[in-house]
């Protein structure tokens, strides 16, 4: 039974008291606090103002039901991810938007495998929000209690440490925070190994993180390690699950390009399961072209990282997506931010080289992707006309581009990319497509 009106492809989102409310959050906290009656359950946040309201409301949801809680306040998702598998709990929740303003906020549910929490579970969990059935609250010494474990924090910090060997003595390198939850982790670990840290977007107020800076304003961070000189920067999201990169050079190195510098020193060392990565649809054509030269084999997903890891789960150990979400099965169960950096850093040391030599055999085609808001996801991506002109502009670019057009699975937007051998035709298949959904009023 598939979940779909509250939860999206990761967790439930929209804006703070609006799309998710604190009755919502509130009967998310009642309904496992019952679930998991008598157990702890782990709860982080990013740096939302919302963040905090959230919290309580889950608080008082689980401890109502006769479940307890422990609080590691601001964190990576990752880290609840960790912490939830290797800890003495059953059900991990982290209450975070990811790369979305800080007016949006969202409730993230991991079992204790540290893996995204079932659809049978969400459905059910959306049943009763909807006020299908209702539960009995805890009577007298059976009522829950929260405890803080913010010092957890630094269990996950130990443990990326013991992800790879490397000393980092004599490398600059620039971090953007997000003003989110990488500023409790990111620079601490950085600084440990030896590197010289430059910091910026590290001072979250609760309204600006993400706000011109982290991994959806990547030209920040490029233009900061031109400035600084820095061998390599790296840029957080919100919770700190997905990261992009710049080269020495001030050049973005997104998700794909991340994927192609680890699965190619993986498949070097021979540890790369199946000689194969694991990637979504909206990856370039240029990364699979690169990869066949080096003999290293892909799987395709949709989009969303739940899939990419799902897909893994066959028997992978690398996949991810351009976006920054990169998967290590061997030791995370969702995206790591963190980790990747640290994984990419390993391959600029073992290699010795700067990292834009690592990735000169690599040609990315021109991409553009363009979000247009609309009333009904599923009208515009079934209207006849629509599907018409995409099915007409597959057929024209052939196996020299791609064109997708989906749904956002968290806002209420269609996405259209269309990747070509020059910026000239992506921008007229994609606005041809943009034109027609406008049209409609759809």
């Amino acid at each position: 039974m598939m979940a779909t009106k509250y939860f999206g492809t990761d967790g439930v989102r929209g804006e703070a008291n609006i799309g998710v409310t604190v009755a919502i959050a509130y009967r998310i906290g009642r309904y496992l606090g019952t679930h998991f009656k008598g157990s702890t359950i782990l709860i982080g946040r990013d740096t939302r103002k919302s963040g905090m309201m959230f919290e309580s409301a889950l608080i008082s949801g689980i401890t109502e039901s006769g479940g307890n809680v422990d609080l590691l306040g601001v964190c990576p998702t990752p880290c609840v991810a960790y912490l939830t598998k290797t800890g003495e709990y059953q059900i991990g929740v982290m209450i975070s938007a990811s790369h979305n303003p800080f007016y949006d906020n969202g409730i993230k549910l991991f079992n204790n495998k540290g893996e995204k929490v079932s659809s049978d579970l969400e459905y059910e969990i959306e049943r009763y929000i909807d006020q299908e059935f209702e539960l009995e609250t805890a009577k007298r010494e059976e009522i829950g209690i929260f405890n803080d474990v913010s010092g957890d924090v630094y269990k996950y910090i130990s443990f990326l440490k013991t992800c790879v060997n490397l000393d980092l003595s004599g490398y600059r390198i620039v971090l953007d925070l997000a003003n989110g939850s990488a500023t409790t982790t990111s620079e601490i670990i950085f600084r440990e190994l030896g590197a010289e840290v430059i910091v910026i977007a590290n001072n979250p107020n609760g309204l600006n993180i993400n706000l011109e800076c982290g991994s959806t304003h990547p030209e920040v961070l490029c233009q900061e390690v031109i400035n600084q000189k820095a061998h390599i920067g790296f840029a957080f999201d919100g919770d700190a699950d997905r990261v992009m990169a710049s080269d020495e050079n001030g050049e973005l190195i997104d998700g794909d390009k991340i994927l192609y510098l680890c699965g190619q020193h993986m498949s070097n060392l021979g540890v790369l399961k199946e000689n194969t990565i694991v990637t979504t649809v909206m990856a370039n054509i240029g990364l699979y072209k690169a990869l066949d030269k080096i003999s290293v084999m892909t799987k395709k997903t949709q989009v969303g990282d739940k899939y990419v890891y799902e897909c893994m789960k066959e028997g992978y150990n690398l996949g991810g997506e351009q976006s920054g979400h990169i998967i290590f099965r061997d030791y995370a169960t969702t995206g790591d931010g963190l980790l990747t950096a640290l994984k990419i850093m390993e391959v600029i040391v073992h290699g010795k080289k700067q990292v834009s030599e690592l990735l000169q055999e690599l040609l990315i085609y021109p991409q553009l992707l363009i979000n247009q808001k609309v009333n009904n996801k599923e009208a515009a991506l079934s209207d006849r006309d629509i599907c018409e002109l995409i099915e007409k502009i597959k057929i024209e670019l052939g196996d020299s581009g791609q064109i997708l057009v989906r749904p956002s699975g968290t806002e209420p937007l269609i996405r259209v990319m269309v990747e070509a051998e020059t910026n000239e035709l992506c921008k007229k298949y994609v606005h041809q497509v943009i034109e027609l959904i406008q049209g409609k009023g759809l």
